[in-house]
């Protein structure tokens, strides 16, 4: 079977775990890494100049005409960068979000429809077999649900630069939210009917019409409740940086990050995927009140680095091309996180309410 033509656009941290996947991967061959600046070239060193160089995106795909693109570039570029791949007639992996906008997604998921070409969207979460089982867990505690999941991130340099540049397009809420979103839309499998959130812009050094903490909370038509907190920046507390926990009438199951959470790892994108240890507690007493079943703590074996969920998710992507999977769900849900997601950014600007 012929390999499939690959171009990689964005060679930053998503990028190059993306591009390294390929390189190993015998099914595909990558036929040129695209930035506009030189990480291209310190990628490309590190997979042994084994690649062709561009600068431009639009030179790059008429140039190499690939079977399929990978874009981790920012998301304001995401649809015009994905429609324009669909349009070549190549399939598509894209870093979420979507887009920038809605509408710009909904044009993106129209683009891989009417070309009959596949969208992988990046929710790598939805791969860590950690995260399968919390998500699983959760649904075993009854309804309704208080989900409570937040990232803050006090990061610093070459980290506060992609968090600033991240920020000159979308919120921490956005980028980051969509996410915890997506897992909380899974954990309930129930409809959002509304969302309110909060953000306080902390420093002068990202756009005036942004923010770098928000906090967003989320209702679902069958009484679940959820929220999610995100803060980027040198001045955020590594106190607050990780909780991952849910509860129902049944008990509650929680990710305990143990080194995850030591100092100085809340800008590591290593450590935002790593769980370590779950912890399921049954709400069971007994006639006197006491818990009648000691807390269960799950410890997976299969426990993948941030490079292995990477490698899963082109894998998935090879699958998808390969055996022409109908991928309509997960376009949907990847669509429906980012519907909530600006609606509880349009919250934060609008001080309101905003129904679903």
């Amino acid at each position: 079977m012929n390999k499939l033509k690959l171009l990689v656009v964005g060679c930053g941290n998503m990028g190059v775990s993306h591009a390294k996947a390929y390189h190993k991967m015998d099914e595909f061959e990558i036929v040129g890494l695209v930035s506009r600046g030189d990480s291209k070239a310190k990628l490309n060193a590190e997979l042994g100049n084994a690649y062709a160089l561009f600068s431009d995106f639009e030179e790059a795909l008429q140039q190499t005409k690939p079977d399929a693109v990978c874009i981790s570039t920012y998301p304001d570029t995401h649809e015009s960068y994905a429609i324009q791949s669909f349009d070549a007639g190549a399939h598509v992996f894209l870093e979420k979000p979507i887009a920038d906008s809605v509408l710009g997604a909904e044009k993106v998921i129209a683009a891989a429809k009417r070309n009959k070409k596949k969208l992988v969207v990046g929710y790598i979460l939805r791969y860590h077999p950690s995260w399968v089982r919390f998500i699983d867990e959760s649904k075993k505690l009854g309804k309704p649900l208080v989900m409570r999941m937040n990232l803050n991130q006090q990061s610093q340099g070459y980290m506060w630069d992609v968090h600033r540049s991240l920020m000159e397009s979308l919120s921490p809420i956005v980028d980051c939210g969509v996410h915890y979103i997506d897992v909380m839309c899974q954990m309930t499998s129930a409809k959002p009917t509304q969302v309110t959130a909060i953000g306080a812009r902390l420093t002068d050094d990202i756009p005036a019409g942004n923010y770098n903490y928000g906090q967003l909370q989320i209702r679902f038509d069958d009484g679940s409740v959820g929220w999610y907190e995100a803060g980027w920046g040198p001045m955020v507390s590594e106190t607050a940086f990780f909780i991952k926990d849910v509860f129902g009438p049944k008990g509650s199951v929680s990710i305990v990050a143990k080194e995850a959470s030591q100092t100085g790892n809340s800008d590591s994108v290593a450590s935002h995927t790593k769980t370590e240890s779950i912890r399921v507690h049954s709400s069971a007493i007994d006639e006197q009140n006491k818990f009648i079943h000691p807390d269960q703590w799950i410890d997976l074996q299969d426990e993948p680095d941030h490079q292995e969920l990477c490698d899963r998710e082109q894998s998935f992507f090879l699958k998808a091309i390969r055996e022409d999977l109908d991928l309509t769900k997960s376009m949907d849900d990847a669509l429906n996180s980012l519907k909530i997601a600006i609606a509880c950014d349009e919250s934060v600007k609008t001080g309101e309410v905003v129904k679903l």
